[in-house]
């Protein structure tokens, strides 16, 4: 996954706001970074427009080998389907369903036969072999949200995309999801890019990406200690 110069205004005069302002990140294959800043600096902007639910004003993003900003609606809504992957700070799950048919959603509605086996492979994968045909009510959120990167995962996706997904939990169960999108992207080969406010979490990312007032302010490797992002975010005056 990459940007370049990624722009996005709203409004026009006087009353336009640059909530991205010529944003240049990548993402590689088996790479973790997570994405801090204030809010209101572009966060939840960026997560919109690489998962292709907005469009830019101007610049590219890719994903997969594809320019977003250059495809036809249906095709955009196809990749958007098989080759992203989101996970959301409320897991999103469907209260009538059970784990199996919570996380083979994505290919149900794809039409896929084989739903069910795919999802309980990835259940299985992310420690829910026990809790497969619970409904979320039965579950922990903790393991809510594994349920929901199972889901996000279910579709063999080239990028997941996680909004702070940490931020309904305890500290225990969001070290926990921490550890498995690191396995998200260290084992199973996938780019993860997650916007979190938490620096703890964000300590368990390979790179931090700092960002205010719609640009990227910092962009630098961390080491895994718990202080890193706390540290990168006084250097840039964000603390």
């Amino acid at each position: 996954m990459r940007t370049e110069g990624l722009t996005k205004v709203y409004g026009v005069a006087d009353s336009e706001v640059r909530a991205l302002d010529g944003v240049s990140i990548a993402v590689a294959p088996g790479e973790f970074v997570a994405v801090m800043g204030p809010s209101g600096c572009g966060k939840s902007t960026l997560l919109n427009l690489l998962g292709g639910l907005d469009s830019p004003t101007s610049g590219r993003v890719e994903v997969d080998g594809a320019d977003l900003t250059a495809l036809p609606d249906d095709r955009l809504t196809e990749l958007r389907r098989r080759r992203i992957g989101f996970v959301f700070q409320a897991f999103n799950l469907i209260p009538v369903l059970d784990a199996v048919e919570n996380a083979g959603l994505p290919l149900t509605l794809d039409g896929a036969s084989d739903a069910d086996e795919r999802a309980t492979r990835w259940l299985t994968r992310v420690g829910l072999v026990d809790r497969l045909h619970n409904r979320p009510d039965q579950l922990s959120g903790g393991q809510q949200q594994r349920v929901a990167v199972a889901r996000a995962l279910s579709t063999d996706p080239a990028l997941v995309l996680a909004d702070e997904p940490t931020g309904n939990l305890d500290s225990r169960s969001a070290t926990e999801i921490a550890e498995l999108l690191q396995q998200v992207a260290a084992e199973w080969h996938r780019s993860v890019l997650m916007v979190t406010h938490d620096p703890r979490i964000a300590s368990y990312a390979q790179r931090l990406v700092l960002m205010k007032d719609g640009r990227v302010v910092d962009d630098l490797p961390l080491d895994g200690s718990r202080e890193g992002p706390v540290r990168a975010m006084e250097r840039a005056g964000l603390l």
